[in-house]
């Protein structure tokens, strides 16, 4: 090849370079489908991130329904005078929230008797390590014990975004916790 022809071939595709590029830039046919790409991942990944926010705090509305609900139970000595124990207690909670939850294999069910109102740990049974805590037990107490039901869930948590992160347990979970704190009532147990 001549070093003229190449001049030629090379010069003429330099200078319908700028001509092509500036045709390509006002185009218009396909600026919404790109726009449209641009903003569609941010948008989507909003919408997921307001969905599962949302669903966590009608499970954790849930859960608090069904810790005054079932507490109920204990207030007013029902659960005492049926011999609840530990089981049958947490199968009335688990009748209270169908569903959202995996009632016999996460859900935490926990009611301890207490002195005084001042004397209740309501701080959340979570260590350093983000580790949950909470050993639970049942003791309902009697007629005017003061009693404290808490429901525990570990909501699995499946979109971290923007920094903005829900999960306070290792593995991505949020503790949800639900808490009734009232004393007995001055029922009698039938023997």
């Amino acid at each position: 090849m001549s070093k003229t022809f190449k001049q030629k071939l090379f010069g003429a595709a330099r200078s319908k370079a700028p001509r092509l590029l500036c045709r390509f830039l006002r185009r218009k046919d396909g600026a919404a489908a790109v726009e449209f790409a641009f903003v569609m991942v941010p948008f989507l990944m909003l919408m997921f991130a307001i969905m599962e926010t949302a669903l966590i705090f009608f499970a954790g509305q849930t859960l608090e329904t069904a810790a005054a609900n079932s507490g109920r139970l204990i207030l007013t000595g029902q659960a005492q005078s049926q011999k609840f124990d530990a089981a049958k207690f947490k199968q009335e909670v688990c009748a209270r929230v169908y569903a959202l939850f995996d009632c016999e294999g996460g859900l935490i069910v926990d009611v301890r008797t207490y002195n005084s109102f001042a004397s209740i740990d309501n701080s959340k049974p979570i260590d350093a390590d983000g580790k949950l805590t909470l050993n639970p037990t049942y003791a309902p107490g009697g007629p005017g014990d003061i009693v404290v039901v808490r429901l525990g869930y570990q909501w699995p948590i499946h979109l971290s975004l923007l920094g903005f992160n829900l999960s306070d347990l290792t593995g991505e979970k949020r503790l949800l916790l639900a808490t009734a704190a009232f004393r007995n009532e001055p029922f009698s147990v039938a023997q």
